[in-house]
């Protein structure tokens, strides 16, 4: 069976039969780490450095005017789409550095020794990482939310380790481990009543579900182009106005000034002031192009097939006894496709490379995120994650391949040692 949306993806269609006709076509179920990009998206890209390759805000020729009106209509077009004004989105270059930015500017400048900063132990690096170094400067607390059995954070849980000392909860919408989908209102609400501001890792949940700044009530939040079908190396973060006003630059350069003199500089107002250089306008335009994209298709599309893919997935793997899932085992509401699991008897990377010798790509490791891994009594799991350009085909082939994965490695053992 084909997915309507696979032919709008060269580089799948590409890798179909890559690596031999005796394999079946690529299975592509990684989507967590990273998103293939369809054909507009490439040709938006492609198209703004064939017909109008230059600096914007620099020159008033004409190409370097339309640069600009390109440049600054992403960005229109990205907070449309998140429900926020373009005052309050900055283009970085991942969520990495949106939340980096948030850290040095807003939390280096505010927190004090006594202060303190939760957020779940599933957090991954780049949302966990950044507060450590924070603490580590300003004498402040880290406080870890413990999610329970099936991934789920606990109203009591919330009450106990948000309190009056919490300044920052830090949190991903969507766990890139577990995932669940978190009670963002919810937090964000216990949060606000106790005088804390809100850092959402969007990550894992743009491009799969809708997104609206104002509903959510977060003070913060980021996510990255390279997992909604947009190019590697476009990020952003998005910040209230007032707070975004509030913070100094983060980097310092060309653009982001207003005036510099011998021994002192002045700097923009608004998101130029913490885009120093010169920017990824392709990447912006190639995230407007995957927005595009995702808007045509439609979000109500798009949750009904992930949510059968996830359903259909999730159902077989509970049914192969020697798989274990790692978070809620059933396919609920309130958790995405992502999915990560291990083969009993068997180490992660040996079974993605027995589902990568049919042609399934998986990710095994940490996923970034070791903590919880301890906390899950494991290093290292294996991980699926399909989207809606993916197909029922696709997640049976897995299944039949996962549940004879420990047989496999166990013929292969023998081979070596006889």
């Amino acid at each position: 069976m084909s997915s309507c949306y696979y032919k709008d993806f060269p580089a799948l269609r590409a890798l179909e039969g890559e690596l031999g006709y005796s394999l079946p076509p690529l299975a592509y179920l990684d989507n967590a780490a990273t998103t293939h990009k369809p054909s507009t998206v490439l040709e938006a890209v492609e198209g703004y450095y064939r017909d109008c390759n230059a600096n914007p805000y620099r020159g008033v020729y004409r190409t370097s005017v339309a640069s600009t009106r390109l440049y600054e209509g992403s960005r229109a077009i990205v907070a449309d789409f998140i429900g926020a004004k373009a005052d309050e989105i900055v283009f970085t270059r991942n969520t990495t550095e949106a939340i980096n930015l948030v850290a040095h500017c807003f939390a280096l400048e505010r927190l004090r020794p006594g202060d303190e900063i939760a957020l779940p132990i599933s957090e991954h690096h780049s949302n966990l990482v950044v507060w450590q170094h924070v603490c580590e400067k300003t004498g402040a607390k880290l406080v870890f939310l413990h999610p329970d059995e099936d991934g789920r954070l606990r109203d009591n849980e919330m009450e106990e380790k948000i309190g009056p000392a919490t300044k920052i909860v830090a949190i991903a919408h969507v766990s890139n481990v577990l995932g669940t989908i978190f009670p963002i209102e919810r937090i964000v609400s216990r949060a606000h009543d106790m005088g804390a501001v809100v850092m959402l890792d969007c990550a894992q949940s743009a491009g799969h579900r809708p997104l609206d700044m104002k509903r959510l009530g977060v003070d913060f939040a980021a996510f990255s182009g390279h997992k909604m079908y947009a190019p590697m190396g476009i990020g952003v973060l998005y910040a209230r106005t007032d707070l975004l006003e509030s913070m100094p630059p983060y980097m310092f350069g060309g653009e982001m000034i207003d005036a510099v003199h011998e021994r002192h500089s002045t700097f923009e107002a608004g998101p130029k002031r913490f885009e120093a250089g010169t920017p990824n306008v392709a990447g912006a335009i190639g995230l407007a192009a995957a927005i595009d994209y995702l808007t045509r298709i439609g979000f109500d599309e798009i949750e009904s097939i992930e949510r059968d893919l996830a359903n259909r997935l999730i159902d077989g793997m509970r049914a192969i006894d020697s798989l274990r899932i790692y978070g809620n085992p059933y396919p609920t509401l309130d958790r995405s496709g992502v999915v990560a699991f291990g083969v009993v008897g068997a180490h992660p990377q040996d079974v993605a490379l027995v589902l990568d010798s049919r042609n399934i790509a998986v990710r095994s490791g940490s996923h970034c995120a070791q903590p919880l891994h301890r906390r899950l009594g494991v290093e290292q799991s294996c991980r699926v994650s399909p989207c809606f350009y993916n197909t029922p085909d696709e997640i049976d082939r897995f299944l039949d391949t996962v549940e004879g994965a420990r047989r496999t490695i166990s013929r292969r053992i023998m081979s070596v040692f006889p």
